[in-house]
């Protein structure tokens, strides 16, 4: 089934690709449950204070797997709900605590039910869960606000996501022994999230201690990103959902942008979580119509507020005291390799020590799986303490 659905994903690379949540089979998600539920009233308190939890099964070596449910801060400085995962290996932590990774998944949705906490086969999408546990880390697993929790989901917004994912890292800490040390890790939509959270750690985590960020296909620059992609199967997906959540979120118009006809088939698409490579094909039905009338402009990145809106949610430049390890296939439709090694350049030129992984021959679904190992073990020597590899040069 594995190799079926691999041959099945690669057929689909440039339908989705972009930020498929990859698992070894064909599943639908579990239904959401009252651990969910909860009045707005409980979302006060400390961001990364734990409001319930409760135990799942399948974790990898006999780890001990939480679906959580913790307070983190909304776009407006609110207090919120947010739900995720949180995988503790066995036996005592050791002296001092047991590092921490947390994992940034890529797209599964844009509604509350598409939430990876709730995916059938959610241990096999944390990439290098199995080694990271056999390490004796902690993962977080963050389903980000509006997944699980009541929605709008804020798809691609980097702030919301930053803040879920060092706040899910607060929640690991203090319920599996955690230290204060943790680096990220993150593929696509999650590579854009660990790099919100790297720029965001010094002023809304000042309590943990960020030792890297590891990032595949990272989505960086939006503007490129929707305007590169608008014309394929897989662009018109992306941008559909970015329409229909910052509408939401931001309530940003779309008219003057949007053909109405399209408002139908976007809210279908809203409705469609992505596990396995069989969702990728049924988007690519309910998709379908958007070939014949879509957008009203030639490109929307040109037009207010989405180009001020895509600006502010493309990744900036981390503490140059944070090293980073990038990963992008070359054959990558969806994320551009200029444009990864563009971002590296503006790291390099802001003092950040980068590690570029080029993996020949990948594309954007598998960039993550085909660097897993590298990541895990340059997220090890971080934790080791060992010399920082700089690929920036002179």
């Amino acid at each position: 089934m594995r190799w079926i659905g691999s041959q099945m994903l690669g057929t689909a690379r440039a339908l989705m690709a972009a930020l498929v949540m990859f698992a070894a089979g064909i599943a639908t998600a579990h239904t959401q449950s009252a651990f969910y539920d909860a009045p707005a009233s409980l979302a006060d308190g400390p961001p990364g204070s734990l409001v319930r939890q409760e135990p799942m099964d399948g974790a990898p070596l006999g780890a001990s797997a939480l679906r959580v449910l913790y307070r983190s801060t909304g776009l407006k400085g609110e207090p919120i709900l947010v739900s995720g995962v949180v995988i503790v290996p066995q036996g005592p932590p050791p002296p001092g605590g047991r590092s921490i990774v947390a994992w940034a998944h890529p797209t599964s949705g844009i509604v509350p039910r598409c939430a990876p906490s709730l995916a059938i086969f959610l241990f096999q999408q944390i990439q290098g869960l199995r080694s990271m546990v056999a390490r004796g880390y902690i993962v977080a697993a963050t389903d980000y606000p509006g997944l699980g929790t009541p929605g709008p989901h804020p798809y691609l917004v980097g702030e919301s996501e930053g803040r879920a994912v060092l706040d899910i890292v607060r929640v690991a800490r203090d319920l599996g022994g955690g230290a204060k040390d943790f680096t990220l890790w993150g593929h696509s939509q999650g590579g854009q999230a660990v790099l919100f959270a790297g720029q965001l750690a010094p002023t809304y985590a000042p309590d943990l201690r960020l030792l890297g960020v590891a990032a595949a296909a990272p989505a960086t620059d939006l503007a490129t990103l929707m305007s590169d992609d608008i014309n394929s199967v897989g662009g018109k997906n992306i941008t559909a959902m970015t329409l229909w959540s910052w509408h939401r979120v931001y309530d940003a118009a779309l008219d003057g942008v949007l053909d109405p006809r399209a408002l139908p088939v976007i809210d279908r698409l809203a409705r469609e979580c992505i596990e396995g490579p069989f969702d990728i094909f049924i988007r690519q039905r309910t998709e379908r119509p958007l070939q014949q009338y879509f957008l009203t402009v030639p490109d929307p990145t040109k037009r207010e507020p989405w180009r001020s809106l895509l600006e502010k949610n493309s990744a900036g430049t981390l503490p140059a005291s944070v090293p980073v390890f990038l990963a992008q296939g070359t054959v990558d439709q969806i994320i551009r390799p200029a444009v990864t090694r563009a971002y590296m350049g503006r790291l390099c030129k802001a003092g950040s020590p980068v590690k570029m992984l080029t993996l020949p021959n990948i594309g954007h679904g598998r960039a993550a799986q085909a660097s897993t190992m590298a990541a895990v073990n340059w997220m090890t020597d971080r934790f080791a303490g060992k010399p920082t590899p700089n690929d920036c040069g002179g």
